[in-house]
């Protein structure tokens, strides 16, 4: 199997994350007991697997066919009472799970009051005695600003933090993509976690190029190809990430690249630079909030990207 970075992994291709699937699992087992299944949200940065999980807990009511349907349409809430009793129930079906990807993408409502019109149309279906529930990815920072009368569709999701691979998940990645996974030297694994910190994306990535090269199975040929991957990674993905940046976002993203570990305090950069633009850097997924005032580049492989090359303002 060659990775595919820029798609979700395919079901039965999925690696790691067992305390969420077996979380997840449990769920619906409660569900079919209670009548009322939880409703979920996927929560994590760019590239860490939110879509492939989604794609994973969507393909678990295969393991039960005749107890769970999965959907991702959104029906009025009267053509859902009415396909409750005329349809589901006399299937066998015990209940809908309705998966929802990136719902950080839906702009024309606030995120506050998306979450708070889903949870308060669900948890009606529940009081109704009807097992409707959502399960919905996002951005990790989804929830940051539900304040007030919103915050109870913040408490209503069962909420699933996405952070990078484990050494111990990165292994696993990589001995299931090799013919003889008994035989994939450790070396390899320390290798690549090193280099992406266990994120999926870049992981996913390097190892497609190390396989089409031809060294995913021999760790001393790993270093002499890295200068050629991570041209490559510049080429594919580092210099879209600039691509469309304004002249005074590649100044902030300047001061961040010439600081050693990447992270940097608002007071730090000076007035020259608006506060504003962190707030844009950090939607567009280029910074990460580390604490309050405090920001990072994203990814370690980024900062080395700017480093290496500055981007033209």
């Amino acid at each position: 199997m060659i990775p595919e970075p820029n798609f979700p992994v395919k079901p039965q291709s999925f690696i790691g994350r067992h305390a969420h699937v077996e979380g997840f699992r449990q769920a619906l087992q409660q569900g079919l007991t209670t009548g009322r299944t939880s409703s979920f949200a996927i929560l994590g940065d760019w590239g860490v697997g939110k879509s492939s999980l989604l794609l994973k807990f969507a393909d678990l009511e295969r393991e039960s066919p005749r107890l769970f349907l999965s959907s991702g349409s959104s029906l009025l809430r009267h053509t859902l009472k009415d396909a409750w009793s005329r349809f589901l129930r006399i299937a066998g079906l015990n209940g809908t799970i309705f998966f929802l990807d990136d719902l950080q993408n839906i702009t024309s409502i606030s995120r506050a009051d998306l979450a708070l019109m889903i949870r308060d149309q669900f948890q009606s279906f529940g009081i109704e005695s009807l097992n409707y529930s959502v399960c919905f990815s996002a951005k990790s920072d989804y929830f940051g600003e539900t304040k007030g009368l919103a915050e109870p569709a913040a408490r209503f999701y069962s909420k699933m933090y996405l952070s990078p691979f484990s050494l111990d998940e990165t292994g696993e990645y990589i001995r299931s993509l090799c013919n003889k996974p008994q035989s994939a030297p450790q070396a390899i694994t320390d290798w690549l976690y090193k280099k992406t910190f266990g994120h999926p994306y870049f992981l996913a990535f390097i190892c497609r190029q190390l396989m089409l090269e031809g060294g995913l199975s021999h760790a001393e040929h790993l270093e002499r190809l890295w200068p050629v991957i991570f041209e490559q990674l510049g080429r594919e993905k580092f210099h879209s990430d600039v691509a469309q940046l304004t002249r005074k976002e590649i100044e902030l993203i300047r001061a961040f690249a010439v600081h050693a570990d990447g992270e940097l305090a608002v007071h730090q950069i000076g007035t020259k630079v608006q506060r504003e633009y962190f707030g844009r850097l950090t939607e567009r997924g280029l910074l990460v909030r580390t604490a309050r005032g405090k920001y990072k580049l994203y990814h370690p492989l980024f900062h080395a990207f700017l480093q290496q090359k500055k981007p033209q303002g």
